[in-house]
């Protein structure tokens, strides 16, 4: 007979955590464990609720799936049973750890993959003015790949200011929805005259479709415009790559074949995360062998991870830890 508990986290941050539309200081978690036999598996996700007030309650999904999931109900049929999203995510990645430590195998062997390596991670450098974002990044300087976070008017000035602080590291950014139409084709320009490789969501839903309409000298990438399979088509066109967040897609499950469509569709793949613990990066690098960019920074923005945890060795994150998930 199964058991799930689902809780409530929240994990301070080293610093607050700055992007277009808010200021993060505590990663806020909703923690799934599905006990079965002696055996639990464990998953974790972000509630969204806590920063998007139109976004359903996590742990009430979580709750209202609790007859099924007790029942037994496997990854594939949980795709039907919970809407893409937070809840899901940590119910799936509590599912793929279990049937892991029944099988006394590993999750990636499970899912058919190559065995994981250690895979390089971006690191996020929070938007300010120019000088604090300098600051920040001649901080990480070191680290091989920064992304920036940027915010609309002076973002050149920004990125000026961090390729000045950090010579030597390649650069991605995310604009958070941020731009208008105006800027829009400027702002392309002078990022890539930069050396930004990569550009996530400058725009809001309702603007996106000028995407289509301008020369894009760097790659695009969806973000808030993207969840899962069902959301792809309406992005060709606009955009050259997909960001897949299992917390958006709603799961290990759900993002292993959302990478296998984006690519079909001829897009290029990003794995990205919300703020979190070791406990939510570990599925997604499962993912992660398959991506172009990957952006699995979570627990180094936190004040204290899980222990046991991932090893982070500057920005390469070693993914053996069988103890932690899957």
């Amino acid at each position: 007979m199964r058991a799930l508990s689902a809780r409530a986290e929240s994990w301070p941050l080293t610093e607050p955590f700055v992007i277009s539309r808010m200021t993060q200081t505590l990663a806020e978690l909703a923690v799934v464990e599905i006990a079965e036999d002696g055996l639990v598996g464990r998953g974790e996700s972000e509630r969204a609720e806590v920063f998007d007030s139109d976004a359903p309650r996590t742990l009430d999904e979580i709750e209202a799936a609790r007859g099924a999931i007790e029942a037994g109900i496997g990854r594939e049929d949980l795709l039907e049973a919970m809407a893409p999203g937070a809840g899901r995510s940590a119910v799936d990645a509590a599912l793929w750890d279990l049937e892991a430590k029944r099988a006394g195998r590993p999750a990636w062997e499970l899912a058919g993959l190559a065995p994981p390596v250690p895979i390089l991670t971006a690191y996020t450098i929070g938007l300010g003015s120019p000088e604090v974002m300098a600051a920040a990044a001649a901080r990480q300087a070191a680290r091989p790949l920064l992304k920036l976070k940027l915010g609309g008017a002076g973002d050149l000035d920004r990125v000026a200011a961090v390729r000045a602080a950090a010579p030597h590291a390649r650069l991605i950014a995310d604009a958070n929805q941020a731009w208008d139409g105006a800027s829009l084709e400027p702002y392309l320009r002078g990022l890539a005259e930069a050396g930004v490789e990569l550009l996530e969501q400058p725009l809001p839903p309702d603007l996106e479709h000028l995407l289509a309409e301008v020369e894009r000298p760097l790659p695009i990438c969806a973000d808030e415009s993207f969840t899962d399979r069902a959301s792809l088509a309406a992005l060709l066109g606009r955009y050259d790559c997909v960001n897949i967040k299992l917390d958006k897609a709603g799961g290990l499950t759900e993002s292993l074949a959302l990478a296998e469509a984006a690519r079909a569709a001829g897009l290029g793949v990003m794995v990205g995360c919300m703020v979190g613990t070791s406990l939510s990066m570990a599925p997604a690098l499962l993912v992660a062998g398959r991506a172009d960019f990957v952006d699995l920074d979570g627990p180094l923005l936190l004040a204290e991870d899980r222990d046991p945890g991932l090893t982070y060795r500057g920005s390469l994150i070693d993914p053996a830890a069988p103890e932690l998930w899957g």
